[in-house]
């Protein structure tokens, strides 16, 4: 595949999934209310916007400022997650605007596919197989690979590498899709070339720098091939 504004030839794509591929990073934002006023927080909306494509390091400080105890938290996460897994099965997890166009596009290209996400395996699952999208890709890698490989999460480019290697492709020739500061970091970081398309918040200046181009959404890359 030959992109406008990318020399090489592109034979492999790695995808992020949250924010990415599906809304959930909005479906995760709306969950993430819910059960702070179901346990009267008080904590301002807008805050939860700081999750979105967070680190480990910005996670913990953030629940750390906001939750007293471990247990408080992870009944705020489990709440968090339950909704979401609810919402999904009630078909409110959505595809991205263009991401179907895309996945066929690439299909019909030969292009080699694969998901790259720090979510956990069974929700990935769960996501792919409700949106329809499981039998585009070629393998995916989660945050349970993250745990078995020993690997480091993003933005380190650990979860990059390991799915440039299983890809076998070149990794001059293979194209990072990416939403999140965090993992636009991670894709450059391991030497391989991101299109970031964000979700939620703004690209900031270090994404400009790291990311090979910004595009709104999925439409406007393919106006390119």
């Amino acid at each position: 595949m030959r992109v406008k504004g990318i020399n090489n030839d592109i034979q492999g794509i790695i995808f992020d999934m949250d924010g990415l591929l599906i809304n959930s990073e909005k479906l995760y934002w709306d969950a993430n209310i819910q059960a702070s006023e179901e346990e009267n927080l008080g904590t301002p909306k807008d805050s939860y916007l700081k999750l979105a494509g967070a680190t480990v390091k910005e996670m913990q400080d953030f629940y750390h400022k906001y939750f007293k105890t471990e247990s408080d938290r992870d009944k705020f996460i489990k709440r968090t997650d339950d909704l979401v897994w609810q919402w999904t099965d009630e078909g409110k997890l959505k595809l991205q605007p263009g991401v179907q166009e895309a996945l066929d596009k690439f299909q019909a290209l030969g292009l080699h596919m694969a998901i790259a996400s720090s979510n956990y395996e069974d929700v990935l699952e769960h996501a792919i197989w409700a949106t329809g999208i499981r039998n585009y890709f070629d393998f995916h890698l989660s945050y349970l690979d993250v745990q078995k490989g020993h690997i480091k999460p993003k933005p380190a480019p650990d979860i990059y590498l390991a799915a440039a290697k299983k890809m076998n492709i070149p990794k001059e020739n293979i194209l990072v899709f990416e939403d999140s500061s965090t993992g636009v970091a991670a894709g450059a970081n391991a030497g391989l070339k991101v299109v970031m398309i964000p979700d939620l918040l703004p690209p900031t200046e270090q994404d400009k720098n790291n990311a090979t181009m910004i595009c709104k959404n999925f439409f406007e890359f393919l106006e390119k091939i």
